[in-house]
């Protein structure tokens, strides 16, 4: 997929994500007259506005993330420096997750600063120059303003979202009045249809968003194309084979979007690696995902997820 048919692909989405809102909103308040949401919309807001603000405490505590002292690991420094130089960005503080499962994110607020994370299991996954082309990835995000992004496309399918339960809830349970009991159930489950929608969209751009970091790795990172390639590879065969091994699965699911590889889509991703059963060379792990043939099932089953297929994600670094 070429640059500019990526931009517009997903200044169309959130066009779309900003259309379907607005549609519902209008309509929900068609039906329901004088419904004021003033109320929800400000609830919601402020919800959003202070997990934003403060997230990036609760990911530090949930994955155990500290700052990474400049003499520990003087070489992951020099080349976070580089590449934010790179990017045209100011350099991110450089957090070490002390989890095994092999990933790295970015994150951050006005509070903090914006913030690149690596895993102990990433560093000890992934040769150096994969590693570069990791925090190339993530260093698109903070560039692109990721964080800002999805924060706004996701305050809309919440209002719905808080709109529906509360509509089918006070239905169901607080029916005094019963005229008013059949006008609730149908706002609820318009609103719930809306929300269901927007979730689709939603995840639809964050996975273009994706396609997007993956680019901007490939464009300052040298020959960053292959490196990605080979991490992308590497890190959802070594997550594959975590779950396998472990008696229980890591829960990862509360930022997953964070993350450069989804750790819940390991196992079908890994299904797609048959050379790292053998333990082939980082070239052909790579070769034997591109000539794979997507399904239909795949294509489904991406509709729901937060990453790409990571078929998609290496043919578009091939290309």
């Amino acid at each position: 997929m070429s640059l500019w048919k990526l931009r517009l692909s997903m200044a169309g989405t959130i066009a779309v994500i900003i259309a379907v809102s607005t549609l519902g909103f209008t309509l929900i308040l068609s039906l329901f007259g004088g419904f004021n949401l003033l109320s929800l919309v400000l609830i919601v807001a402020a919800f959003n506005i202070a997990q934003w603000l403060f997230a990036p405490y609760l990911v530090n505590l949930l994955y155990k993330a500290r700052p990474l002292k400049e003499d520990e690991r003087p070489e992951l420094h020099r080349m976070v420096d580089d590449l934010s130089r790179r990017s045209g960005i100011k350099t991110p503080a450089l957090m070490l997750s002390n989890i095994p499962i092999p990933n790295a994110f970015a994150y951050g607020s006005p509070l903090t600063g914006s913030r690149v994370a690596v895993t102990e299991g990433l560093l000890g996954a992934l040769e150096m120059e994969e590693v570069e082309a990791v925090i190339g990835h993530e260093l698109g995000h903070l560039r692109h303003r990721d964080v800002q992004i999805m924060m706004f496309v996701s305050f809309l399918p919440s209002i719905f979202y808080m709109l529906a339960r509360s509509m089918l809830f006070s239905g169901l349970y607080y029916r005094r009045d019963r005229r008013d009991t059949g006008g609730t159930a149908i706002i609820g489950g318009v609103s719930m249809l809306v929300y269901f929608f927007l979730l689709l969209f939603t995840l639809g751009l964050s996975r273009l968003r994706e396609f997007y970091a993956d680019q901007h790795s490939a464009s300052v990172v040298d020959d960053g194309s292959r490196k990605l390639s080979e991490a992308l590879a590497k890190i959802s065969t070594s997550t594959w084979r975590m779950q396998r091994t472990s008696n229980q699965r890591m829960s990862l699911s509360s930022f997953k979007t964070l993350f450069i590889a989804d750790p819940d889509r390991a196992g079908q991703d890994s299904a797609d690696l048959y050379s790292a059963r053998h333990g082939g060379p980082d070239e052909e792990l790579v070769g034997s995902i591109l000539g794979r043939r997507i399904s239909r099932f795949d294509r489904f089953a991406e509709l729901f997820s937060t990453h790409p297929n990571i078929v998609k994600r290496l043919r578009a670094l091939k290309a």
